[in-house]
């Protein structure tokens, strides 16, 4: 039988385990790709994410995008460009990516990344039979970022999976245990869900 093929498109290494590594790691049989789109040249962060990408079984590749603290927007054509480019296929039966209302308040890389994986859903560029967006909220910095319940998509993540999961954060990654990425670590995984890309787009229409 031929392994479902997943597809994970984040703009910084520790998205995939922070919004989806739980799924990651309930999902053994799927064949997973990430993208990350940032940090390659990043002599810290880059060694990390592949590391994090063994524990989670999972391959993938590194883009270097700017990521400056200045968050100056991205020309959207390279930002789609590269994310081809970083791809080993535009076919996948499932892609997961970043919300283009983002995940907390706020990060333009995190948005762009899910606007253009949209557009290049929507322009046949990228082929997929389902679109798994992240769903976390912080109602504008009251708290950490937190599943939606209500999303199409609501995975608890088990206990064991979710120590994992924070392993990575906090070892692999090494960040600080009141860091805002370990404080974070979401003990559930929400998605929004589409089967074809004028939904998605709509569902995300300014």
């Amino acid at each position: 039988m031929k392994k479902k093929t997943a597809a994970i498109i984040v703009a910084h290494p520790d998205d995939e385990t922070l919004w989806a590594g739980g799924t990651i790691m309930s999902h053994p049989a799927w064949e997973f790709f990430v993208v990350c789109l940032c940090r390659k040249s990043d002599p810290d962060r880059a060694p990390k994410f592949f590391k994090a990408l063994q524990i989670l079984n999972a391959n993938g590749q590194m883009g270097d995008l700017d990521d400056s603290p200045e968050q100056i927007p991205l020309d959207e054509n390279v930002l789609e460009e590269t994310i081809l480019e970083l791809l080993p296929s535009v076919n996948f039966d499932l892609i997961i990516t970043h919300n283009p209302n983002g995940e907390y308040t706020r990060h333009f890389r995190h948005e762009e990344t899910g606007k253009a994986v949209i557009n290049l859903w929507g322009e046949s560029k990228l082929h997929t039979d389902e679109l798994w967006i992240f769903a976390y909220e912080d109602d504008n910095r009251k708290y950490y970022p937190k599943s939606l319940k209500n999303a199409d998509i609501y995975y608890p993540v088990p206990g064991v999976i979710w120590k994992k999961k924070y392993s990575i954060i906090t070892e692999t990654y090494g960040f600080d245990k009141k860091s805002f990425e370990a404080m974070t670590t979401p003990r559930s995984e929400s998605f929004w869900k589409f089967n074809n890309p004028s939904d998605a787009i709509e569902f995300f229409k300014d």
